[in-house]
């Protein structure tokens, strides 16, 4: 590496305390979702960081009409950001999705208040996925401190609805004709991983409606709560079935093989003990392996449900989609697993190709672009309870992803890996 570089790999470990104090703004940001309703402030949040690294600021709304579903539990404007500078590079375009989960049950302090345990960072969203915004804001501040030269512009993409959403920000973006270049997506695992693709996954909301009544004297109710025993009995059932279903993309090493999933993941209703329910809501999550179609898996589901509700009006709709992404391995992939290896110092021998049947919404950018590759980072862990109480990163992990996204920057790191240069 050239010295330059060298200084700016010291220059990311004497500011982490600047970066992880970032993280604590992006954290105390509520961008759950659902609903989804924090989106515009945390707009106005990386304006204000990456202001003067990537002057060129746009937002922009997915109109509600893709999103909206009435009663689907998402609300408030859809604002996404593209960030960049424009020099005449190519581009390298830095995913990352804005939302968290709610904060589950069980948290012993407040999510939205970054809590320092030794090397721990811990609040909602640190490591899934704002840890990785503190990261790459961290990378690109050294450069411009220590005057490095890129070999490509950085367009960062702050995008919503991640979480199981049912028209994702990066999708609309793809679908504007709104990316350049290759992306780098932040929604992984800090592991010498090399991507073979995800399953998909859609969220059916389920509505059963019966007639409501006093408790006490129930003549011409009818309980929907009840009502929907039989049903959501019906989807329990159904589950061995869909779990039979292995898929033929690679599980992560020593893991077992992926399989489909489905799973009643919330449930919603009742007003009072004196009072006959007359609705009941719960939600229905299918997990689908890249074999299946969307438009099968939800017809199966239809009928299980349909065939166990008996007297009562039963109203599907699907609240979130977020489609299989196929095999992204493309051309850049050797650098990035080069820039891995320098920050996290994997051996080159140590990286192995495997999916998950976690989910991503770039299934929707392959398919709107034709672009296949997409390159995977991130800094998720065994062990860092992502989407459960406590979630945390690691000092040295935010060192180490700055680190790595900064050398695949630097034109002066690996430049025989760089594609656009090669014959």
């Amino acid at each position: 590496m050239t010295g330059g570089l060298d200084r700016a790999f010291r220059h990311i470990e004497a500011d982490i305390e600047s970066g992880i104090e970032a993280l604590g703004q992006m954290i105390a940001q509520d961008t759950a979702f659902p609903p989804g309703a924090g989106y515009a402030g945390f707009a106005g949040l990386m304006e204000g960081m990456f202001a003067g690294l990537a002057p060129e600021m746009r937002r922009v709304v997915v109109p509600q009409g893709l999103w909206h579903v009435p009663g689907g539990g998402a609300c408030g404007e859809r604002v996404n950001l593209i960030a960049r500078r424009r020099t005449g590079r190519p581009v390298l375009g830095l995913y990352f999705h804005t939302d968290t989960v709610p904060p589950a049950a069980g948290w012993e302090r407040d999510p939205f208040t970054m809590l320092r345990d030794g090397e721990r960072l811990i609040g909602l969203g640190a490591a899934d996925m704002k840890g990785d915004i503190a990261a790459v804001l961290l990378a690109l501040r050294a450069a411009e401190a220590c005057g490095v030269a890129l070999a490509y512009d950085p367009m960062l993409l702050f995008c919503t609805d991640e979480e199981g959403g049912l028209y994702p920000g990066i999708r609309y973006l793809a679908e504007q004709g709104l990316l350049e270049g290759h992306v780098l997506n932040f929604n992984g695992t800090a592991a010498a991983r090399i991507w073979a693709g995800c399953f998909g996954l859609f969220n059916l909301l389920v509505r059963i409606e019966g007639r409501s009544g006093h408790a006490g004297d129930a003549a011409g109710a009818v309980n929907a709560i009840e009502a929907a025993l039989p049903v959501m009995a019906a989807l329990v059932a159904l589950q061995p079935r869909v779990a039979a279903r292995v898929s033929a993309l690679p599980p992560a090493p020593g893991g077992a093989p992926l399989a489909p999933r489905l799973g009643i993941v919330r449930a919603m209703g009742g007003t009072s003990g004196g009072q006959v329910p007359d609705r009941f809501a719960f939600v229905v999550n299918r997990r689908y392996a890249p074999e299946e179609a969307f438009e099968a898996a939800l017809a199966e589901i239809e009928e299980a449900i349909r065939g166990a509700a008996v007297g009562v009006a039963v109203r599907m709709d699907v609240v979130g989609h977020l489609a299989p992404t196929s095999d992204p391995y493309g051309p850049h992939w050797p650098r990035w697993q080069a820039a891995l290896s320098r920050g996290f110092g994997y051996d080159a021998e140590a990286f192995r190709a495997w999916g998950a049947s976690s989910c991503s919404d770039f299934g929707w950018v392959q398919r709107a672009t034709g672009q296949a590759e997409v390159l995977l980072t991130g800094l998720g862990r065994p062990g860092n309870n992502v989407h459960a109480p406590d979630e945390f990163t690691t000092r040295g992990d935010l060192i180490a992803l700055a680190q790595s996204v900064l050398a695949y920057l630097a034109a002066a790191f690996s430049p025989d890996l760089i594609p656009e240069t090669m014959p």
